[in-house]
């Protein structure tokens, strides 16, 4: 979200104004049963516990964290759900979980590849027109949808957009479309030339166009596409995909952002930036994104095992300690020696959230994080939190 920080001074004035107000709407104290004794038997709750403690201490309003390994679950929160109204975040609060909307996306897409609906080998263009292509940069390329699953379309990234950013500060709880989110990408330059075999490079476009693709390939929304195949099948009941399901507001965590780096944090909640586009939209509790991760990564029943296989395929270039694969990252991968410990996964960032889920396949271990803070821009709290997953993944692999 680079391309914000043109409008910046005006931003913070105009969020200024708007998020003193507070939301008539907050989270409940609930009778939580993940907070029991029998979800903190992994050997290294404590370590868990005091880690998740530090560092809302340190300034993180909330976190809640899932660690599923081989001796037992750790399951706990610490800090607010709401800080308006002084709500003890806890682990059943639902919450906002970004970019990982686009793991789900790239699950529905092999599940039609499955199904014959469609290949991830098919020309973009069999399914989106060439008017809107010709449009953005690259779109007159040939591309195939698992380009856009991987990250090598070299597509303009709404979320980095200034105009984008301008037209969400005229109206931050704006509702968009496809259509009013292709007017940001168009006449934009690409990323990079599309060069997919040795060019990759991240971008929430990609998956928008996937989301018109599901849609043109069914005749459906590609929300119910999302909901059948994953959500519903899964018995995720404590997820939802805005704006298409609501979540309740009595139990969905606030979230916030520090705008003038003076440890004052507002409240952004309702700030939306694109909801429902097959790029962010999902709320969830971090049991159901455990759920969901065990089927597609662990169990396995999710996907057939070359539909798996084509979603776990990496690009060789490292991106922020992560490798690109089709709906898929190669994560907590240090540079200077890939060959380390590694996490399949995927992380989500926006204006007041942060959430990430892995699943650590040489160790057997499943980690799901949420913190009401968004860490898509640059803050003293952004560094704070990339120290805190550090740490936290080395627990993890030095078990």
């Amino acid at each position: 979200m680079s391309g914000i920080k043109h409008i910046l001074p005006v931003f913070l004035l105009f969020v200024s104004l708007i998020s003193c107000k507070k939301e008539s709407n907050s989270p409940e104290k609930m009778d939580c049963q993940l907070e029991a004794d029998t979800f903190k038997t992994s050997l290294n709750s404590q370590k868990y516990q005091s880690l998740i403690q530090q560092y809302t201490s340190a300034g993180l309003p909330g976190i809640s964290l899932l660690i599923k390994d081989s001796t037992g679950y750790y399951i706990a929160s610490s800090g607010t759900a709401d800080i308006e109204s002084n709500i003890q975040l806890q682990p059943c609060h639902i919450t906002y979980f970004s970019g990982v909307t686009q793991m789900m996306t790239a699950v529905a897409i092999f599940r039609l590849q499955e199904k014959g609906v469609l290949s991830i080998e098919d020309p973009v263009s069999k399914y989106i027109s060439n008017d809107k292509l010709k449009k953005i940069g690259n779109g007159s390329s040939p591309l195939k949808i698992k380009n856009l699953l991987n990250h090598t379309a070299g597509l303009h990234d709404i979320l980095t957009d200034q105009d984008f950013y301008l037209g969400l500060l005229n109206d931050p709880t704006k509702t968009q479309n496809p259509d009013d989110l292709l007017k940001y990408i168009n006449n934009k330059p690409s990323m990079f030339a599309f060069r997919p075999v040795d060019t990759v490079g991240f971008s929430n476009t990609n998956y928008l166009l996937l989301s018109m693709i599901i849609e043109s390939a069914t005749g459906a929304p590609h929300s119910r596409v999302i909901i059948e195949e994953i959500i519903t099948p899964l018995g995720l009941n404590e997820t939802f995909y805005s704006p298409y399901q609501q979540s309740p507001s009595n139990q969905t965590v606030k979230g916030y952002y520090d705008l003038y780096g003076n440890n004052t944090l507002h409240n952004l909640s309702q700030w939306n930036t694109g909801l429902g586009n097959g790029y962010n939209g999902i709320y969830s509790t971090v049991w159901d994104m455990h759920l969901f991760l065990n089927a597609l990564l662990v169990e396995k029943t999710l996907l057939e095992p070359e539909s798996l296989n084509q979603m776990l395929t990496f690009e060789p270039d490292i991106e922020t300690g992560k490798q690109m694969g089709m709906g898929c990252f190669r994560d907590f991968v240090d540079a200077s020696n890939p060959g380390l410990t590694y996490s399949w996964g995927y992380r989500g960032k926006d204006l007041a959230y942060t959430a990430e889920v892995h699943y650590f396949p040489e160790y057997k271990t499943t980690m799901v994080l949420t913190v009401n803070y968004g860490t898509v821009k640059n803050s003293s709290l952004r560094y704070t939190y990339e120290a805190f997953r550090r740490k936290l993944a080395s627990i993890v692999v030095n078990q």
